[in-house]
């Protein structure tokens, strides 16, 4: 049985990438509206008369959501049922579904009556909740086990600041580059990592400041991380899971600001874009679980305090 709970997690979790995955494909290849504004159906039809490369793509990525939810339903009632003595289970169960739920309905919104840009850059952020919710149960499934001791740790408070800081920054730079694809701004820069050949290489117009906004938002980032990866490099070598989180979020800042850069120099190639959406996806996984560990590291000590008094 436990075996099946975790091959369940990891399939929902995987499933879940390519909900993100889809959602960037249609936001990328305008195809938002290849089944018009009808929903669920396409053009009123259960099966497409008229078929087009913007009904594949958008009909496919509603399928999938739709697959998405029976998994991440299924993951969270399984859960509760076999794991549900562990603190965090209902709490990730409950907010996973709610987030899928509340994802799907801005994009029947979107579809149906249209959004704004601002709203539409939202939609990315929420399905990133919700990946990271359900990458976050599948991780508390593997912990059964007690291969790996996630639950011991003694977190200082200037690294609990890098975690809250840096996660909470990190949905700031999510919204912008998100903000970035729905106004069509990914090229308003042609040079990196100056906008322009001009003086200073300044940007001059609203999708240029657009852009550069969110390539000092992403360098921003980029130095916090890495700040922090020293900091658990030099520090916390002794608590392997805090040291090789911080090891993985920094190889991934560094290759989402690589697949940034390229996303330019090669003129918005759709695999370079699509993998730039995978790893920040990743990192806000790797992002979540800190706080997931900050939860635990509160009770912890006062579970050390107690210990003490009773010592007294």
């Amino acid at each position: 049985m436990q075996r099946a709970l975790k091959g369940l997690g990891v399939l929902t979790s995987i499933v879940m990438l390519l909900v993100l995955l889809g959602g960037a494909l249609v936001t990328k290849t305008e195809s938002g509206a290849g089944c018009g504004d009808s929903w669920p159906l396409c053009h009123g039809e259960l099966i497409p008369s008229e078929i087009t490369p913007e009904l594949v793509i958008e009909l496919s990525h509603r399928v999938v959501s739709g697959l998405a939810g029976i998994l991440v339903l299924l993951l969270a009632v399984s859960s509760w049922i076999l794991i549900g003595y562990k603190r965090e289970t209902k709490f990730l169960s409950s907010l996973s579904f709610f987030f899928l739920i509340l994802q799907a309905l801005i994009g029947a919104a979107a579809v149906k009556w249209g959004q704004s840009d601002a709203v539409l850059a939202l939609h990315f952020g929420i399905s990133l909740i919700s990946f990271a919710s359900v990458l976050l149960l599948t991780l508390l499934i593997f912990e059964v086990d007690k291969k790996f001791d996630a639950e011991s740790l003694i977190i200082d408070k200037r690294m609990k600041f890098h975690m809250i800081g840096i996660i909470s920054y990190c949905y700031i730079v999510v919204y912008t580059g998100a903000f970035v694809r729905h106004k069509e701004a990914s090229l308003a820069c042609p040079n990196w990592p100056m906008c322009s050949n001009r003086p200073y290489g300044l940007p001059a117009t609203l999708h240029e400041w657009i852009q550069m906004g969110h390539r000092f938002a992403a360098a921003l980032i980029f130095i916090w991380v890495a700040i922090a990866a020293y900091k658990a490099f030099k520090y916390y070598k002794h608590q392997k899971v805090v040291y090789y989180g911080w090891m993985i979020a920094f190889v991934l800042i560094t290759m989402q600001v690589m697949s940034g850069a390229l996303v330019v120099l090669t003129g918005l190639n759709l695999a370079v874009a699509l993998a730039h959406a995978l790893i920040i996806s990743c990192l806000f996984g790797v992002l979540s679980y800190f706080i997931l560990l900050i939860s635990r590291n509160k009770i912890n000590r006062q579970a050390q305090l107690n210990k003490n008094k009773k010592v007294i």
